[in-house]
């Protein structure tokens, strides 16, 4: 098995569109990609066609409100358009999610995702011990108290757990997710290796590590082939999907490296599929609850 070996760039992701391509999808052009032939020249480009009788057009804006519906109701957070928050000298931060505060929390809804980048001898006292906190490292050595993880490795506190600093020496980047999900009696720090864990088969085209799991929610790690696909399903809790290498489509959402989105408990996703292969973090059921 050929797993994807290259380190992500701490550098932010190019842009989704070229710059060059971006004009095409946009006013007057995208108006020709409606019309029906030989109707072009008819009316000035700037001004709609006023047709309710075209199945094609009709069929297309539907699709179009449809997901634009769809996509409302998801939270997408793309880290080339994120600020940065200085932490510490060499630490900052892009907050991928917040929890709104003053509102009840969904069924699996994180406090906070968080991407951290250290440079070479950056450190930080890390967040407060009261949370559930998961770290995993995208790329670079990341230093915990006194274990070193590396690339891929996967590494909880349980809430309550002490809050050890946290370093780099050759620089890094770290998924940081916090949540309210109490510690149970016996629960301790562990870590799991990327080098040691291997990837079970989970579906065709696709091998699934299971990191942690509390009943039905779970944190996940994804590795897919090129072309890979789910199919249609719905999410008991709150599904995180932060993109660790590679493309994903989820339904008309691509996402590439760094990129995060958050689908609310209760929603779903009618496409799921990579044309480029991917490794993923996810965040949410253990079994998917498929439909159709």
């Amino acid at each position: 098995m050929n797993l994807p070996n290259a380190p992500l760039p701490l550098s932010q992701p190019p842009e989704l569109i070229d710059p060059e391509l971006a004009t095409l999808i946009t006013e007057p052009f995208a108006e020709t990609f409606v019309r029906p032939a030989g109707e072009i020249g008819d009316q000035p480009l700037g001004t709609p066609p006023e047709r309710t009788d075209d199945p094609v057009r009709t069929r297309l804006m539907a699709r179009i409100a449809a997901s634009r519906a769809q996509s409302r109701t998801m939270f997408t957070a793309r880290r080339s358009q994120l600020a940065c928050e200085p932490l510490s000298d060499g630490v900052r931060a892009q907050t991928l999610y917040l929890a709104p505060a003053g509102q009840p929390s969904r069924p699996g809804e994180p406090l906070r995702a968080r991407l951290i980048e250290l440079q070479p001898g950056g450190s930080w006292s890390g967040p407060e011990s009261a949370s559930h906190r998961e770290w995993l490292v995208i790329d670079g050595m990341l230093r915990i108290g006194g274990e070193n993880l590396h690339r891929r490795d996967y590494h909880v506190q349980p809430a309550g757990s002490p809050a050890d600093a946290i370093g780099s020496d050759e620089g890094a980047l770290v998924f940081l997710r916090e949540s309210t999900c109490p510690a149970l009696p016996g629960d301790e720090a562990f870590t799991i290796r990327d080098q040691e864990a291997g990837w079970p088969d989970y579906a065709p085209g696709i091998r699934r590590r299971v990191l942690w799991q509390r009943d039905s929610q779970a944190a996940l790690l994804y590795f897919t082939d090129p072309g890979a696909s789910v199919p249609a399903h719905r999410h008991g809790h709150d599904e995180e999907c932060l993109m660790v290498q590679g493309e994903l489509f989820l339904d008309d959402v691509l996402l590439q490296a760094g990129d995060y989105q958050l689908a609310p408990a209760g929603s779903g996703h009618v496409i799921t599929q990579t044309d480029t292969g991917v490794v993923i973090y996810a965040h949410g059921d253990l079994d998917l609850q498929f439909v159709g």
